[in-house]
C-alpha cells in the first residue's frame, strides 16, 4: 500500500517582496506563512522550505531510530530529534544536522551509536536527501 501526502503553497508577488502560505493538505492540520525573507534572513513568524524539510527529517529519523532500537530489544523511552537544515543564498540547501537526545534503558553507548548511524542511512527522508551532507550527534540522556 502506498500513501501520497500533499501540501500546497499559494504565493503572491515576486520572490523578494512576495509571500504566501503553505498548507498541509493531507492532514489539514496546519497552514504556514512563507516568504523569501524568512528563507534568506530568518524572519520570525514565517517559515521556509528548510524548516519544513527539517520537520520531515526529524520525524522520519525518529520513526526509523525507534524501530531499529526496538528490533535490537532496547525500545526507547523517549527520543528528542532536531534536524537543523542549512540554506545558503546562491548555493541552496547545504546540509542537515541531526541532534538526538534519547532515553534508552539497557543499551550500551556503542550499540546506541551504531544504531543511531544505521537509522540515519535507513531513514527514507535521509535517503531522499542523499545529495547533501547529513551529520549526526547522538547522546543518551
Amino acid at each position: 500500500m502506498s500513501v501520497t501526502s500533499e501540501a500546497t503553497t499559494l504565493w503572491f508577488g515576486d520572490l523578494k517582496s512576495g509571500s504566501g502560505t503553505t498548507s498541509l493538505d493531507s492532514s489539514d492540520v496546519a497552514e504556514f506563512p512563507v516568504s523569501w525573507a524568512a528563507r534568506a534572513e530568518g524572519v520570525a513568524g514565517r517559515t521556509n522550505p528548510e524548516e519544513l524539510l527539517g520537520a520531515a527529517h526529524s520525524a522520519c529519523y525518529s520513526m526509523e531510530f525507534s524501530s531499529q532500537l526496538a528490533k535490537n530489544g532496547t525500545p526507547p523511552e523517549s527520543l528528542q530529534v532536531t534536524a537543523a537544515v542549512t540554506f545558503e543564498v546562491g548555493e541552496g540547501i547545504t546540509g542537515s544536522h541531526l541532534l538526538v537526545s534519547a532515553k534508552v534503558p539497557g543499551i550500551s553507548d556503542d550499540d546506541f551509536q551504531r544504531i543511531a548511524e544505521s537509522a540515519k542511512s535507513g531513514c527514507p527522508v535521509s535517503q531522499a536527501l542523499a545529495g547533501i551532507p547529513i551529520t549526526l550527534e547522538a547522546s543518551l540522556a
